[in-house]
């Protein structure tokens, strides 16, 4: 048991990373509204508090739902990697069902674990944010208790959806067949993912439901802010049918992405690499599509927001030198929360790819017999790397434009008390760290497999069974 816990620690960083994130959202937004009441100067802070308690519970639920996403394609890139072993446990008389229980039982007690050590240092973080901005008299001295039942939301549900993602995950374990213990064993070609016409039509399902869902927000935010909540359902409907049907939408932005790198022989194997299990690759890519459409619909949401307000105090000179700080400050503060999320979803990138260069020393090998020297290999996984950093960028880039600009007039279409439409603003400083962030994470998630791909022997990879 030990032995296998170890292998879920990329699942353990990720459930930490959650927990932590939303205890930390919600212990700083806890210590926001105990400032706002204790200086209330407005006569609203009751509903500056509502309103930042249900954008915290918002960004929590997301956070979780990306961790839930990323759990489950990390559960199932690590059985994939012990297909043989599974296969050869049920050969010796041990039966599926067993084996995806023990798989569940290790997602139980990973979730648990980092629910706890995530919780700790979110809270420990908000505390020092908190000394930090009393100190540099950022802001008022406040009375806050660090300890509420609320904190308890994030944590359980961390500990629920790690082990249901590793349920959801190991469900690749009744697809082992004993026989597969005397072989080799692969990923599901492209023929049989799309015989998958139920995930299929499932994933459509969602999609038009969702897409409807957030028409309904929008219509409903022209009146009232709570239009918000119904996004929100649209949202996370929509974003689940695109990961149900991402194996049919990823393959092809891969394939037109490929064409971008050259036809030398490294470049084209990456591509052809990037396209030719489109299993794997749909699961190296969704996390990193999920973090950068979280990043760009938040920056696009609070970007419209931010201008939305000016925009209403404007010729107001003493309004808006007391309320602007607050207004940046608040932007600040979850941007860099956000941002801290979308670490979640990096995560996966970097785990999958290094685990899809061990399950393929075969192939490298056969590539190093054939001809390729070791700087060609690097190259190759460079390449790879960056094709689905690349695919998974611009796909997340157009769904958090859309899913941005939903929220904002969801949020803010009835802002002035008459409904509005509202133009979107391009955070052009937040696309800029974008672009910068998915350069460092091609060569932090190509680094170490490139060296280790590198150092294959073709000897030893060629007597690898």
């Amino acid at each position: 048991m030990n032995g296998r816990l170890r292998d879920h620690g990329s699942t353990l960083l990720v459930a930490s990373l959650a927990s932590g994130f939303g205890v930390l959202l919600l212990q700083v937004t806890g210590i926001l509204g105990a400032v706002v009441l204790a200086d209330d100067t407005t006569g609203s802070s009751a509903t500056v508090k509502t309103m930042l308690d249900v954008v915290a519970l918002v960004f929590v639920a997301i956070a979780v739902y990306v961790a839930a996403v990323t759990t489950a394609n990390t559960v199932a890139t690590i059985v994939a990697g012990r297909t043989r072993v599974i296969a050869l446990l049920r050969l010796i008389g041990s039966s599926a069902r067993t084996q995806r229980a023990t798989i569940a039982r290790e997602g139980l007690v990973v979730g648990l674990v980092g629910a706890v050590l995530g919780a700790l240092v979110g809270t420990a973080a908000a505390w020092g944010i908190g000394a930090v901005g009393v100190a540099t008299e950022q802001i008022p001295a406040f009375e806050y208790s660090y300890w509420t039942p609320v904190l308890l939301v994030p944590m359980v549900a961390v500990v629920l959806t790690t082990w249901l993602s590793a349920w959801t995950g190991s469900r690749r374990v009744l697809a082992v067949r004993p026989a597969e213990a005397l072989g080799s064993s692969g990923e599901q070609s492209a023929e049989e993912l799309g015989r998958r016409t139920g995930r299929t039509a499932t994933g459509v399902t969602l999609i038009v439901l969702g897409v409807l869902a957030l028409a309904g927000g929008v219509l409903v935010g022209l009146v009232h802010p709570a239009g918000v909540l119904v996004g929100v359902v649209g949202g996370i409907l929509s974003f689940t049918g695109v990961v149900l049907v991402a194996d049919r939408i990823m393959p092809a932005v891969l394939r037109a992405v490929g064409r971008w790198f050259g036809t030398t022989p490294p470049a084209r194997l990456a591509a052809e690499n990037a396209v030719r299990n489109p299993e794997r690759s749909t699961r190296m890519t969704i996390g990193l599509v999920i973090g950068v459409t979280l990043v760009t619909m938040f920056a696009v949401t609070m970007e419209t927001y931010r201008d939305a307000m000016y925009a209403v105090m404007e010729g107001q000179e003493n309004v808006e030198a007391m309320l602007g700080p607050v207004i940046d400050g608040t932007v600040a503060v979850f941007s860099v929360l956000v941002g801290f999320s979308a670490l979640i979803a990096a995560v996966g990138l970097v785990n999958t790819l290094s685990v899809s260069v061990l399950q393929r020393t075969r192939e490298i090998g056969l590539l190093r017999a054939l001809g390729f020297d070791r700087r060609q290999v690097r190259v190759m996984i460079l390449a790879e790397a960056a094709a689905l950093t690349v695919a998974a960028t611009l796909t997340g880039l157009v769904l958090g434009f859309v899913y941005g600009w939903a929220g904002a007039q969801a949020m803010l279409g009835s802002m002035t008390g008459e409904p509005a439409l509202l133009a979107p603003a391009v955070p052009w400083v937040v696309l800029a760290i974008i672009v910068v962030a998915a350069a460092a994470l091609t060569a932090l998630a190509s680094l170490a497999p490139a060296r280790r791909a590198g150092r294959v022997s073709p000897v030893v990879a060629l007597a690898v069974e």
